[in-house]
């Protein structure tokens, strides 16, 4: 077993060993390999010898070194021949001023679009978050087999269509960086749902991402965004194993965490300064607003109107209703709702219900509730909502 410190260690540092082996040999598997050799190496060394002022410098050195060894061992093997050309390391093996961090290009090749988005997340959370496959399969409630699969079908793609391991190219930035914020964004959804160790993984990569891209505002907006809303999770739930969804309204505040609201406003300020106008900025905006004592709803009305203008997206604009209703108008906000083609989503119905009850038609809003029910896939849910049902 790994002791806990290591273990922080190993979990800060992966991406970055594995990014500049990836970078250094050009296969992900081999990458991986010497990784994992060099992090058994560390396992046994600094216990006794004590853990190097430059952590990461000894695990890509010696990571390195693994791999050139492996390399002469196969030399025999024709397909090998041109990686014998690789020099043995000849920085100072404390020194990671003279290694560059590449996590920025593995975050690119990750998340390149001729990967399916699903080999995108596992791959992501595997290079550059280090996580297990187990660990990965466990939150996505599949397989270890089947996440296995995923992950070397990725690796697979990136060899056989010849992804290059780069940053992409200036005109290239925004649809790619977009793709990258994406799978951050999806990683994040799948950890707000309840998986709190998968959310918190997610702000940690976005933190990386935001550092490694200091002038792009929407990776500071997404960042934002994570934080803030992460602050909340434990007033989300309630009762004795956390199985009643408490709604923004009744959340008890006290358990709200107000330095990391305070933390993911500060990125927030930093992207408006940068002049982020962009879907996570704004996403980022609202959520301010809603973790202030008095929420402003017209003004969260306003962004969320925005916010429609940006992405179109018929559950952005039903977000929208939801402020307009706030905001005192839940009349405007049905006809908003009974406008949109939502109907196989649940909070679609659980939102048409509230506004229904609100307006005083009962029937209409147990009708609602009901077909909302319907399409609830964890327990909160459906607890939130039965006890809707039973209050009406």
């Amino acid at each position: 077993m790994i002791p806990i410190v290591l273990e922080d260690v190993f979990r800060e540092e992966w991406g970055r060993v594995l990014a500049s082996l990836v970078g250094f040999l050009g296969d992900f598997d081999r990458a991986e390999e010497a990784a994992q050799e060099a992090f058994a190496a560390a396992v046994r060394h600094w216990p006794v010898a004590g853990t190097p002022d430059k952590p990461g410098a000894w695990l890509v050195t010696t990571a390195r070194n693994r791999a050139i060894d492996r390399i002469r061992r196969e030399r025999t093997r024709a397909e090998k021949i041109h990686l014998l050309a690789i020099q043995e390391p000849t920085m100072d093996p404390f020194d990671d001023t003279a290694i560059k961090d590449e996590r920025l290009e593995l975050i690119f090749t990750c998340c390149h679009p001729a990967l399916p988005l699903e080999g995108q997340v596992a791959l992501t959370l595997r290079a550059l978050g280090g996580l297990e496959t187990a660990e990965i399969a466990r939150a996505f409630l599949v397989s270890e087999e089947t996440m296995k699969r995923r992950l070397t079908r990725a690796k697979a793609k990136i060899k056989a269509t010849g992804i290059r391991f780069a940053v992409p190219d200036a005109h290239r930035l925004p649809d790619r960086l977009d793709a990258v914020l994406a799978v951050l964004y999806l990683i994040y959804n799948e950890g707000y749902r309840g998986r709190v160790d998968l959310a918190a993984e997610a702000i940690r990569l976005g933190r990386v991402l935001a550092g490694l891209m200091p002038g792009e505002p929407e990776a500071y907006g997404l960042l934002a965004l994570m934080t803030i809303h992460h602050a909340r999770r434990r007033a989300r739930f309630s009762g004795e194993r956390d199985e009643d969804l408490v709604l923004l309204d009744d959340q008890d505040r006290s358990l709200w965490d107000l330095r990391q609201i305070d933390e993911g406003q500060a990125v927030l300020d930093m992207a408006l300064a940068m002049g982020g106008r962009g879907a996570y900025v704004v996403q980022a905006a609202i959520a301010s607003l809603q973790a202030r004592r008095r929420v402003d709803w017209p003004q969260v009305a306003r962004l969320y109107g925005r916010l429609f203008e940006l992405t179109g997206s018929p559950v952005v604009e039903l977000n929208h209703a939801v402020a307009i209703a706030q905001s005192g108008r839940p009349a405007d906000a049905l006809r908003i709702v009974d406008g949109l083609g939502l109907d196989g989503y649940l909070y679609y119905h659980s939102t048409r219900a509230d506004l229904l009850r609100r307006l005083g038609r009962p029937a209409e809003a147990r009708a609602a509730y009901r077909r909302a029910l319907g399409l609830a896939t964890s327990t909160p849910e459906r607890r939130f909502l039965s006890g809707r049902l039973e209050q009406l």
